[in-house]
């Protein structure tokens, strides 16, 4: 094998990533959006240099977290102006000022916490309200430097900022000990979420209780409280006192009237190539005064950044499904007494949940979208995996604790402990980067070791800011990882 040049890799890099991005361009050329996101995540800026449009010195303390789903850029950043008090908020960053109104920021909830708007450049002090800084004239490097430095993908190891200060004591302890600590969270987190269930169980039941469990949970993070709404509304869907319709048609009609999610007038055929749409209205239109006071707004909706899986219509289109089923609860109650290991007991449990099949919604991810060339099931195993750990799992644990039958509990907490790794979702990526930073990692991947993740995050990291001000998770480590030290 002959030798090879020192700067070969060097070339190969340039070709791959250098055209267009590592040559001088235009003075006037605008850059893409998600370099200067990079640029402000590593803070490539003469960070001395810093000023609001209106000329106030700005000190970026912690430049905040990238976030990569719908809503500003970066979240928990701590920036101070013109020395005052430090302000813990959202970074948003845009080219030009008025993109603030022209994306429409200005009018959407997601972006009230935004305490600076980092933008390329403005000819004058901004169009909103927010501080506002100019990034041009302030970079540490010539914009083509920067963009050929960030040019392939991003790096997989945090910048030193944004390393949590736990992050040395975790990787002190052996890994028997992380491994430990992250079991001993997650079943806190088991308990308190079973905690919840059990609250609602003595006002409502526990066939209640749970029902509006896998709606909320089924809301997704945008739209947990509207689906939680309807069901707490599912004992009014019967025609006849409490008594529920068998129909699965009958009732996606009136649980997408409820939601407000139907459209207000008849559709048009064309619009409707499937009939579907016409045959929930020729529910509704007859019931939909008996049920006006209920109505939700839909206003009440955030559809910004949802993934088509994720849509409430969908969701609730699947817990039609399960309404319909008279033993349906029966045979979960049959999937927890059946023998097998996690494994198993997933894939037993992902049938149960995705119910019958429907016409309609496995080939439509919205009543109005077009019909999909590949069926989709109305729930996947990743959001099977969520619904298992955050309600099924510890609905049972709560019932069984609750009449004192140890055995089933302990039945429960096994397979909360080895059921199989659930979808990654911001928090806990964020959550690993800070914790670990690349090094110390439990090797175990389980949804039970994701949820201690989140129930350290909830415990310490949300009580504290972007720096670990205050927070004694760092000590307590440290502590528990010195020569024989215990807790």
């Amino acid at each position: 094998m002959p030798s090879l040049s020192p700067t070969l890799y060097a070339r190969w890099r340039t070709e791959q990533v250098e055209p267009p991005a590592c040559h001088e361009t235009k003075a006037d050329a605008l850059p893409e959006e998600r370099l200067l996101q990079r640029i402000w995540l590593h803070q490539r800026v003469r960070r001395e240099a810093l000023r609001t449009l209106d000329g106030q010195p700005l000190t970026i303390l912690h430049p905040g977290f990238w976030n990569r789903e719908a809503g500003p850029d970066f979240t928990g950043a701590i920036v101070q102006i013109d020395g005052a008090r430090p302000h813990v908020g959202d970074v948003e960053i845009d080219l030009r000022p008025e993109n603030w109104r022209q994306h429409g920021h200005s009018g959407n909830p997601a972006y009230r916490g935004v305490v600076l708007h980092a933008v390329w450049e403005a000819s004058g002090i901004g169009t909103s309200q927010i501080p506002t800084m100019q990034l041009k004239g302030v970079l540490d490097a010539p914009l083509h430097e920067l963009a050929c430095w960030f040019g392939g993908d991003q790096p997989t190891q945090p910048p030193p900022g944004l390393v949590g200060r736990c992050a040395a004591g975790l990787a002190a302890l052996t890994p028997r000990a992380r491994l430990g600590l992250l079991a001993q969270a997650a079943r806190v987190r088991l308990e308190l979420k079973g905690i919840q269930l059990e609250a609602r169980a003595r006002q409502a039941g526990w066939g209640q209780a749970l029902i509006e469990g896998l709606l909320g949970a089924l809301g997704y993070k945008r739209n947990v409280w509207p689906m939680r709404r309807l069901g707490e509304l599912v004992p009014r869907l019967g025609t006849s006192g409490h008594k529920l319709e068998s129909n699965v048609l009958t009732l996606q009609a009136r649980l997408l009237g409820l939601a407000g999610l139907l459209p207000e007038e008849f559709p048009h055929e064309k619009n409707d190539p499937d009939g579907y749409i016409r045959s929930l209205w020729d529910i509704w239109w007859r019931e939909r005064d008996a049920f006006s006071e209920f109505i939700l707004p839909r206003a009440a909706w955030r559809f910004d950044g949802l993934r088509p899986a994720n849509r409430p219509e969908r969701r609730l289109a699947l817990a039609a499904h399960w309404l319909a089923d008279s033993d349906w609860s029966q045979r979960l109650e049959d999937w927890l007494r059946a023998e097998g290991d996690p494994n198993h007991a997933a894939g037993q449990l992902l049938q149960l949940l995705q119910a019958g099949r429907d016409p309609f919604w496995e080939w439509h991810w919205t009543l109005r979208s077009r019909r999909l060339s590949v069926a989709q099931p109305l729930l996947g195993a990743p959001r099977t995996a969520d619904l298992t750990m955050n309600v099924i799992l510890p609905w049972f644990h709560a019932r069984a604790r609750a009449g004192g039958n140890q055995a089933t509990g302990e039945r429960i907490e096994a397979l909360y402990s080895k059921w199989p790794v659930a979808q990654e979702n911001s928090v806990l990526r964020l959550a690993r980067q800070r914790f670990f930073a690349g090094a110390g990692e439990p090797s175990r991947r389980t949804a039970s070791i994701q949820q201690g993740l989140l129930q350290v995050v909830r415990d310490f990291c949300d009580r504290s800011n972007a720096l670990c001000e205050g927070c004694a998770f760092p000590e307590r480590l440290a502590a528990l990882a010195a020569p024989g030290g215990r807790e």
